[in-house]
């Protein structure tokens, strides 16, 4: 299989793009976005250095018009003073608001961009990979803050430009006064590399950050609450995430005060510098005393806009480009994983799905979890699959919605491979629903809606599908009916049970009309077992009529434990150990007396 169906090997995940060029590529996404406000803070950066830069100027003629008794130089002097502290004063209260507007639109375009990017991936590895989600929880703190980058970006450049003056204004003294800024070397190279030592400790930690984070969420939220206090673990969980957050800590606090070390040493080779610097132009050139206060006025400044400066390339070089590259990471992630899919989904099924020698092994991992799996599912058949947990029944599930692409073997549809149709093409042709639903916290005729984006708040469609569900009971019983906020937690929000839950759930998976393979993936786990066989007998009825499942060949999927239900499906799969071991009807199954014989007789003795 290429790597453009798998995306980047394992061994290249520690492999980030270039610091430098990750953050070209995120300002060129800020300035695309918002072309006019980038432009502007940019600029009104740059012309606050100018009167700030101006200062030790001022400064030095104030000195020496109080040496001199000239009154006149005083006043000039602290003319150009109040001058330059209104300007700087005028220029960072407009910088302030451009800045916080052009935040405001970046913010919400890059939170976007991340989303849509993952939302992109045609698989879910990046999701279930231990690797992949320490990264992508990284970036998920880091987008919340991104934006600052442009500011700290355009901030840098302002103070690059007040040092550039300041030392040209120390060379007006002596040219060898530019030799201080090499001083500065040490703090800017411990600035620089300081950030990014923490943060690959922080990163080298991060499973035990999201350890804590998870343990604090089990002792603090409602979804856990019973059980926390039913087994008495409250405490136990916060000894445990105390326990943990230590065991991050130490390496972090470590890497800290290491690199402080090395930051304050850098900060004392500059002060030695500076203080050579003075006594140089005072004694060793027995300059005039206004060339003795420039220096002493810019170099002053010159300590103050170097420690500016190395603090924000810190910034830029810590966690802005630590951000940037994990952005850009994440970019070319999405990229790799995009396959040479050319062919749209088929509109009808005429020969049906069929599995040719499909391997598949969960990404980092050597276990296959599905091994030769050689199957054909019919056009027009409703398919049950079978199996002991961990016998690959999800999984497979997972393989026909492109959730994940075989590690060997291949998937036909109508004898074209699954991998060369479009996955968002595909997709569109599925409609299912899963036994780790999501809960999705909308009003309740939307909850049900996204499975159509189309006909969302299309009320008719949404009824028919409540309808196919058999989730009309749900929907009499809230407040507002199909208006009703779900979700306790919001403004007249209601709380419902997992079992109404997953009624809303199937009746999702039922929004679209016309699916090409209709995925129940243990979709009724909380009903009871009368409920499911009644839902699943009129719906199993409905595909098999002059309906759209009779017209498009619709393959139904169905993944159950419960064999009263299973029974009724046209083909019966049964998985063990990761391998089909059988295949065929109700009847001709019981009649080999294999394993779906043994698993159907042991569930029906434990109903006698």
């Amino acid at each position: 299989m290429s790597s453009t169906e798998t995306g980047p090997a394992f061994s290249d995940l520690d492999e980030m793009p270039g610091g430098l060029r990750s953050m070209w590529r995120l300002c060129r996404l800020g300035y695309r976005h918002e072309p006019r406000l980038a432009l502007a803070a940019f600029l009104i950066a740059l012309f606050s250095a100018v009167p700030d830069s101006l200062v030790a100027v001022w400064l030095t003629l104030f000195g020496e018009g109080l040496l001199r008794s000239e009154h006149t130089l005083v006043y000039v002097a602290a003319a150009g003073l109040a001058a330059s502290a209104a300007a700087t004063w005028f220029l960072a209260t407009v910088s302030t608001r451009v800045q916080r507007r052009f935040r405001d639109k970046v913010t919400i375009a890059l939170e976007g961009h991340v989303a849509r990017l993952q939302a992109s991936i045609a698989t879910i590895a990046h999701q279930e990979r231990p690797a992949l989600l320490d990264r992508l929880a990284v970036l998920r703190d880091q987008v919340f803050v991104l934006d600052h980058m442009y500011m700290s970006l355009f901030t840098t450049c302002g103070w690059i430009l007040r040092l550039a003056v300041t030392v040209a204004l120390l060379m007006s003294v002596h040219p060898a006064l530019a030799l201080l800024v090499l001083f500065a070397i040490p703090t800017v190279a411990s600035a620089s590399w300081r950030p990014a030592i923490e943060r690959a400790a922080e990163e080298r930690a991060a499973p035990d950050a999201r350890l804590a984070r998870h343990l604090f969420t089990a002792a603090t939220t409602a979804a856990p609450g019973k059980e926390v206090r039913l087994f008495g673990i409250g405490d136990r969980l916060v000894a445990r995430r105390r326990a943990v957050w230590e065991q991050w800590y130490r390496p972090v606090s470590r890497a800290r005060w290491a690199s402080a070390g090395w930051h304050t040493a850098g900060w004392t080779i500059f002060g030695a510098g500076f203080v050579g610097a003075v006594v140089f132009v005072s004694v060793g050139l027995h300059a005039p005393t206004p060339s003795v206060l420039l220096v002493l006025a810019a170099g002053a400044r010159l300590s103050s806009y170097v420690g500016q400066t190395v603090g924000e390339i810190g910034f830029l070089r810590g966690m802005w480009m630590d951000g940037a590259r994990r952005l850009a990471w994440l970019e070319d992630y999405a990229a790799a994983l995009v396959a040479p899919a050319d062919l749209p989904a088929p509109q009808r099924l005429v020969r049906g799905i069929t599995l040719d020698n499909v391997c598949f092994a969960y990404p980092g991992t050597d276990r296959l979890v599905l091994q030769d799996v050689s199957l054909t599912l019919p056009a027009g058949a409703v398919v049950a699959i079978v199996g002991e947990n961990g016998a690959g029944k999800s999984t497979l599930v997972k393989l026909l919605c492109k959730m994940y692409a075989p590690t060997c073997g291949r998937i036909e549809v109508d004898g074209v491979d699954l991998a060369r149709i479009r996955s968002d093409d595909w997709r569109c042709r599925l409609a299912g629903a899963f036994q780790d639903f999501f809960r999705f916290e909308f009003p309740a005729r939307q909850s049900v809606g996204v499975g159509d984006v189309p006909r969302i708040d299309d009320q008719a469609a949404v009824r028919v599908a409540v309808g196919r569900a058999g989730a009309d009971d749900v929907v009499e019983r809230l407040p507002s009916g199909l208006a009703t906020q779900l979700g306790p937690t919001w403004p007249e929000g209601v709380e419902v049970s997992f079992g109404q839950w997953q009624k809303l759930a199937l009746a999702r998976g039922f929004m679209r009309d016309e699916p090409l393979l209709l995925v129940l993936d243990e979709p009724t786990a909380a009903l009871d077992s009368e409920t499911e066989h009644a839902l699943f007998e009129r719906y199993a009825a409905a595909s098999r009529d002059n309906g759209a499942g009779q017209t498009n060949g619709r393959i139904t999927i169905l993944v159950s434990h419960r064999f009263s239900t299973v029974r009724m499906a046209d083909l019966i799969v049964v998985l063990d150990g990761s391998r089909v071991v059988e295949v065929g009807g109700h009847g001709e199954l019981m009649a080999a007396g294999g394993a779906y014989a043994e698993l159907f007789g042991i569930q029906a003795a434990a109903y006698q």
